[in-house]
């Protein structure tokens, strides 16, 4: 038996079956968990959520900003832009299935010793306090005000976690820090002007994963979302972003020996 985590599928289905077939995954007695941004972009969302929500019992995903943007889309009043690609979902006929079944799953997974998570845990959070934001924002997705609850979620502000903030600022925080962020202060305040690679922070800013005061930097932590991310090489951080959607690759990481299998996109 072994887990793989992989990177932004983001609707490639067919590169993720090619990559199912090199790693020899089985639905027997492997486990997948996906990293966030399973659709948009690509041309088969629908298969891919699909794929997804047919086999839980041996696969699990984080949401990713594409995943929320497709239910923001659909329950919120957020408009599609000429980008997404996820119209396949929205029109097909087992789609009010499928969005229930998005809604549902979590921003981040806490399994034995790892976390999952699309973007990031801010520098200033323990395991304690992201697991709660976490389950903050799913009691939410899952409430009777989804519509209204999607819609106040599209809001650089506030850039900054606070006990202080109300329920809804808090979740707002938190879905911009675990599927959003890339570059941060030590404090957690968030930036979201740059999105090249680690060593190109802004003035005052880090990479979240390069703050040296970060409470969880003695824990693995996968997660996507950078694609422009290049040569990281730091102890327990697991970049899975290849770039497929962008014509890069697609790669899943065998958990037991770090081994990272890809197909190109």
């Amino acid at each position: 038996m072994s887990d793989y985590l992989i990177g932004d599928v983001q609707g490639c289905y067919d590169s993720l079956q090619s990559l199912l077939n090199k790693i020899e995954f089985s639905l027997d007695k492997d486990r997948i968990f996906f990293l966030g941004d399973v659709v948009n972009r690509g041309n088969k969302s629908l298969e891919t959520l699909e794929f997804i929500k047919a086999h839980t019992d041996n696969i699990s995903m984080v949401l990713g900003n594409h995943d929320f943007h497709l239910l923001a889309c659909t329950f919120g009043a957020i408009t599609p832009s000429n980008k997404d690609t996820f119209s396949d979902i929205i029109s097909a006929k087992n789609s009010k299935k499928l969005l229930e079944f998005l809604s549902q799953q979590p921003l981040l997974i806490s399994d034995e010793d790892v976390l999952i998570v699309h973007a990031g845990i801010p520098p200033n959070w323990t395991k304690e306090i992201a697991l709660a934001q976490s389950t903050l924002v799913q009691k939410h997705l899952q409430g009777e005000n989804l519509s209204q609850f999607l819609t106040q979620m599209y809001n650089n502000q506030p850039d900054t976690w606070g006990e202080h903030l109300s329920e809804l600022e808090q979740c707002r925080y938190t879905i911009n820090a675990m599927m959003r962020m890339r570059f941060c202060r030590a404090n957690g305040q968030l930036e979201f002007d740059h999105k090249m690679n680690f060593d190109q922070a802004p003035d005052g800013y880090k990479a979240w994963f390069k703050h040296e005061n970060r409470l969880l930097k003695e824990t693995d932590i996968f997660f996507g979302h950078w694609s422009t991310l290049a040569n990281v090489e730091q102890k327990h951080i697991f970049p899975m972003d290849h770039g497929c959607a962008w014509g890069g690759r697609l790669s899943a990481i065998r958990r037991s020996d770090k081994q990272i299998f890809s197909v190109n996109c």
